[in-house]
């Protein structure tokens, strides 16, 4: 990750992140993760990896704790820096994913951006 990126703040406040509910969804998808990390074709892509593994550390984080309220604030910061990883890592797949399909597929890349997972608003109408 370049300098850039590690200095800038992501700012991820863990009072607004349901743990339960991303515990629970980062669970529910454990098999087709795992089908992910085990396919040789997507790890010889470092950065696609590297976000696996960062997403696999924080579902394990979360499956190991019996309760994810009243945990001590060192706790809190722990699991902040966790999803903080995953979700600039995923961010900036997203991102390269988006520039090679405009580049090379536009028209998938129109749809794409029409459903921005990023934006609240994104709709697949044409406008």
């Amino acid at each position: 990750m370049s300098r850039q990126l590690k200095d800038y703040q992501y700012g991820i406040e863990i009072q607004k992140v349901s743990l339960s509910d991303l515990r629970t969804f980062l669970l529910g998808r454990r098999d087709f993760l795992l089908r992910l990390l085990e396919n040789p074709n997507l790890l010889e892509h470092e950065s696609f990896t590297e976000l696996l593994r960062a997403v696999f550390h924080l579902t394990e984080e979360l499956a190991c704790r019996a309760a994810l309220q009243g945990l001590p604030d060192t706790d809190y910061a722990h699991l902040t820096g966790d999803i903080k990883r995953a979700y600039i890592l995923l961010v900036h797949r997203w991102l390269d994913y988006m520039r090679h399909l405009e580049e090379n597929y536009p028209y998938l890349f129109s749809l794409a951006m029409r459903t921005n997972p990023f934006d609240q608003t994104a709709s697949p109408i044409v406008k």
